[in-house]
């Protein structure tokens, strides 16, 4: 099926950004934010998590609107923060392995936006997941995806990725997940999706604009939500096996997760299933990460899920001063009641995909870095990828379609940087922290201060053109990234 014809009406810029706005500027809805001091009080805590509303592909196929507009409500308030259909997060977008996705999106808001499907393994260019897209105020655009037959099952999510405004947008609120999903694959009693962001309102609703200092260091809300909720409260009976598809949406925040009195069972990351089920205590996500957990609570009671404190690192040597790092902030609460019943056991083996055998035809090494300069909103600091700020019109890495290439990214900033890959996921090789590798694709991985990853990436599905980033949106937007064509 041929895409739908793009009208003059909906006429957009592909392929060229232009002059963009840089982070920090006070340009659309964030303009005419409310900045005073005063502190948002969440109206309703503790209430049953809600689920958003799921839009299910039919006959190989799911065609959706969705709006981006400012007023949702949250944490039980109506807020002026952002949303798509009236909601943050989102619905939830199901897909299949085979199907399109067609998308039109119309934008309220101030300033251009577009969609990035961040994890589909789909093609880049035209009106598929193109991070050159630009949608003026006003504007509609028609997207169409194509998700190819073997496709992979897993969890995905969906926010804007206009260059300049991505962090304003998605701090906003414009998240939504994104699953494809072949049928069952793990024992689960309850599936649900977990999407957490974190976002600073006024005590009229509004959301605070960063300061320089917050984009320098990668801002972090004082509110943390679960699907837009304040501390919601999970039921479950004893021998229950829940299935937790977990979003790491904020902005910058790494989430180091647990669930007190439990360990978890991680069975899948960024998705893609892991060789086996990992039983872990804590569960490290860095922004854009998404994680699927297996819980079998056993005995009644209370269990709070937590974010713990990560230390990102601090630009004047220290731990880092962002707002969130250095405590322990409840995210939700699991509730475990009512008459037991027998608990399933986990599989030995997972159906991970196969790994990557081709040889490696070509190594490269890129660079994230940060130095005083100007850039960063007034804040003094510049953010590069080899030295360069993102340009649109430039081709940074030039890749042969069908080949296997390893690449050394190195962080010489005392910031811990999460890269990121479009279309195209990777195997971490090893780290210079040590950490365990689990042979298994991903798409965001976070680069030690001054460390390194070493990656194994196959260009070996799709050609086209795209990007690669640091997933910390404050940086990204003020030229943490980078062009790689693939051809």
């Amino acid at each position: 099926m041929t895409p739908a014809p793009i009208s003059r009406r909906r006429a957009l810029t592909l392929g060229g950004l232009g002059a963009v706005a840089l982070v920090g500027g006070t340009t659309g809805w964030i303009a005419t934010a409310n900045t005073g001091t005063g502190t948002f009080q969440p109206g309703a805590s503790g209430a049953e998590l809600l689920q958003p509303p799921v839009l299910d592909s039919r006959d190989d196929r799911l065609s959706v609107e969705l709006t981006a507009a400012a007023g949702v409500r949250l944490a039980g308030r109506h807020t002026s923060a952002l949303g798509f259909n009236g909601g943050s997060p989102g619905p939830t977008l199901r897909v299949h392995p085979g199907d399109e996705l067609a998308v039109r999106l119309t934008n309220r808001l101030q300033q251009p936006t577009n969609l990035h499907t961040h994890g589909l393994r789909v093609s880049p260019q035209g009106n598929s997941d193109n991070p050159f897209v630009r949608i003026d105020p006003g504007a509609s655009f028609d997207y169409l995806y194509r998700i190819p037959a073997d496709h992979p099952p897993g969890t995905h999510w969906y926010h804007p990725h206009h260059h300049g405004m991505v962090a304003d947008q998605l701090y906003g609120g414009l998240v939504g997940a994104l699953i494809v999903d072949r049928g069952p694959d793990v024992p689960a009693s309850t599936d649900r999706i977990l999407l957490i962001t974190d976002i600073t309102l006024d005590d009229a609703g509004a959301v605070v604009p960063a300061s320089a200092t917050d984009r320098t260091m990668g801002r972090e809300g004082r509110l943390l939500l679960v699907n837009g909720q304040h501390q919601p409260t999970l039921t479950a009976a004893p021998g229950s096996t829940e299935r937790w598809r977990i979003v790491n949406a904020c902005t910058s925040r790494v989430l180091a997760l647990r669930l007190e009195g439990r360990q978890i069972d991680q069975v899948a990351q960024d998705g893609s299933f892991l060789n086996r089920p990992t039983r872990r205590d804590t569960l490290v996500m860095a922004p854009g990460n998404r994680a699927d957990i297996l819980v079998q609570p056993t005995d009644t009671g209370r269990f709070a899920l937590v974010a713990g404190p990560y230390d990102r690192g601090s630009m004047m040597g220290g731990s880092s001063g962002s707002s969130g790092s250095s405590g322990t902030t409840m995210l939700a609460t699991l509730v475990v009641s009512g008459a037991s019943r027998p608990a399933v056991a986990l599989p030995a083996v997972l159906p991970s995909e196969a790994p990557t055998v081709a040889p490696v035809t070509r190594t490269r090494q890129t660079d994230f870095r940060m130095g005083m300069g100007g850039g960063m909103g007034g804040g003094g600091m510049t953010v590069s990828i080899d030295g360069r700020t993102f340009d649109p019109a430039r081709d940074d890495q030039t890749v042969a379609f069908g080949s296997t290439e390893e690449w050394t990214v190195t962080n010489t900033s005392p910031l811990a940087h999460p890269f990121h890959m479009h279309v195209w996921p990777f195997t971490v090789l090893a780290a210079s922290d040590g950490r365990a590798t689990t042979g298994t694709p991903q798409d965001v991985v976070l680069i030690p201060p001054r460390g390194w990853v070493r990656l194994r990436i196959p260009f070996t599905t799709l050609p086209g053109r795209s990007v690669y980033h640091c997933h910390i949106l404050d940086h990204e937007d003020a030229g943490m990234m980078a062009t790689v064509v693939v051809a």
